[in-house]
């Protein structure tokens, strides 16, 4: 009698990342996340859902554009679901793109868990990003949660308390969950004052995150550069703004006064093995 894989985060297993756009996604953080990981995994769509079950497209419209040879094109806003395969260990990453539904959500996340067990997922991880008090000029926050108390057990994580309305991403966890899955939430903490898109060192907050949580490199290109300019153009209009000035100025405080600092011993060793990742991979490809 074959034994039924077990549902953990482990290296020879699938594992499913999903982001949706709207309210889940403050900065749209987290969709250029998994953006930036279709990308640079180059990634190749097998599914995607029927939008008609799912949208109001009065809330979400259709786009409409030309094509190369000049013929119109309606594109619709639906959740689109692409495979991946990370480069260092060989594991297959499903990535599930969407918008947040405007109805039937039990639906939708049993049409997106199905599609994940016919890929044979044993975790899946939502990205998401929240507007928050918290200062641009400080390293931005990822919290990880579980409802899956071996995931729990397993990477040290804490159960979520939050209590509140909740979007497509909660629902998600929670049906994953009923079926035993892992599961664990990401989610970047964006500074309120600068939410408008686009959010890149929150967005390559959660990339590292996912880093770690899978033990895969991912190469950041340009991110690094345009958080720097991010933090750059806040630090000018802080500078510019007295209110805004002392407002940040505050947040620094309380964020000091309430955190390690970044350099404690377990962020320096986080670093360091990030740094040898990426040399063993650099060294592989030479």
């Amino acid at each position: 009698m074959t034994a039924e894989p077990s549902h953990e985060l482990t290296p020879d297993r699938p594992v499913l990342l999903a982001a949706f756009e709207g309210w889940n996604d403050a900065g749209a953080a987290a969709t250029h996340a998994l953006e930036h990981l279709h990308d640079v995994w180059g990634a190749e769509q097998v599914d995607e859902l029927d939008p008609e079950e799912y949208h109001d497209f009065q809330v979400n419209r259709p786009h409409v554009g030309l094509t190369a040879d000049g013929s119109r094109e309606i594109t619709w806003p639906t959740t689109a679901v692409a495979v991946a395969t990370a480069p260092r260990s060989g594991r297959r990453v499903i990535l599930v793109h969407g918008i947040e539904p405007s109805m039937r959500w039990r639906r939708y996340c049993q049409e997106v868990l199905d599609i994940a067990a016919s890929l044979d997922v044993a975790a899946v991880v939502t990205v998401g990003a929240l507007l928050a008090d918290v200062p641009h000029s400080r390293p931005i926050p990822v919290t990880a949660t579980s409802e899956h108390a071996p995931t729990r057990e397993q990477l040290g994580l804490e159960a979520s308390t939050y209590e509140g309305p909740t979007g497509i991403v909660g629902v998600l966890q929670h049906e994953a969950h009923g079926r035993g899955l892992a599961s664990l939430s990401l989610w970047a903490a964006v500074p309120h004052y600068v939410a408008h898109p686009p959010s890149p060192k929150a967005t390559l907050a959660l990339l590292r995150r996912i880093e770690e949580l899978l033990g895969e490199p991912v190469p950041m290109g340009d991110l690094p550069d345009e958080a720097a300019a991010w933090q750059q153009g806040v630090d000018e209009l802080a500078g510019e703004d007295g209110e805004i000035g002392e407002y940040v100025r505050q947040l620094e405080e309380a964020k000091d006064t309430v955190d390690l600092p970044e350099a404690s011993g377990e962020a320096i060793a986080q670093e360091f093995e990030r740094y040898l990742r990426r040399r063993d991979k650099g060294s592989g490809s030479a």
